[in-house]
């Protein structure tokens, strides 16, 4: 009963995704994350509600900036990910969205100080472009994904933890942004938990974030899965942890 019930939860990984709609497991309660102290969104609205013309970095599919209307006069968005850039487009451009493909964080399409607010969720950056296209006493703000995020998935799986993004935690990125000549106006970091309550849950987000587990497939991890499927039945769910940071800064030129 044990293994029937585990290979057919590892179907789950052929599941369609899209955008960044992890509704197919968070909606029905098979993924959960723990609470941080502060709020993305609620952070964001006054600063759109304030604001002439915003950017909105790395928008996925549009699902989150078209939930923050009313918008400035002006609002742009990018998506560097291109099988998210047509529904991003077919999302927000009917909002009056400008929707821009990016490769890389360098030589962004848009004019120097041409954003009084720039927001960003969970997209890399260069400071100085975000500089460069922020107006003088702008507003950026970012949420990131430290780079300690979910390593326990990697230890669980007897995976490579990906050491290229171990650095990046919110002293690494406040640094940087001081360096760049911001002005920090709030910054904090947190780690909270990630739970997942069935395997199917776990190869389907392992399948939607593919930068976690470069080389995942069921059929390489099976055996692992199959220790954590019996954890999971044991304890009731797996956990990792969460590494979330958050930088409220100003530019000063």
């Amino acid at each position: 009963m044990t293994v029937s019930l585990f290979e057919s939860l590892l179907n789950d990984v052929e599941k369609h995704f899209s955008g960044w709609d992890f509704s197919f497991v968070t909606e029905t309660g098979r993924m959960g994350s723990g609470m941080i102290s502060w709020s993305y969104g609620s952070m964001v609205i006054p600063l759109i509600r304030n604001a002439n013309s915003m950017l909105d970095m790395g928008t996925g599919g549009g699902e989150l900036l078209s939930k923050l209307q009313p918008f400035p006069p002006s609002v742009c968005a990018t998506e560097g990910y291109a099988p998210n850039l047509p529904l991003a487009k077919k999302c927000l451009e009917p909002l009056g969205v400008r929707v821009e493909g990016m490769d890389g964080d360098e030589n962004l399409p848009f004019e120097t100080s041409q954003f009084d607010l720039i927001i960003n969720k969970h997209e890399s950056y260069s400071p100085g472009e975000v500089n460069r296209i922020l107006s003088p006493g702008g507003i950026f703000l970012t949420q990131q994904v430290g780079g300690e995020d979910c390593n326990d998935i990697n230890r669980a799986l007897d995976a490579p933890i990906n050491e290229e993004f171990l650095h990046w935690n919110l002293e690494y990125a406040h640094k940087q942004l001081r360096e760049e000549g911001f002005e920090i106006l709030f910054s904090k970091e947190e780690f909270s938990s990630q739970r997942f309550y069935d395997i199917g849950a776990l190869v389907y987000y392992l399948k939607a974030i593919p930068w976690q587990v470069p080389d995942f497939s069921v059929e390489k991890y099976h055996e692992s899965l199959f220790r954590i499927h019996q954890s999971i039945e044991e304890r009731g769910f797996f956990e990792a942890k969460q590494n979330r940071f958050i930088l409220k800064v100003r530019s000063q030129y």
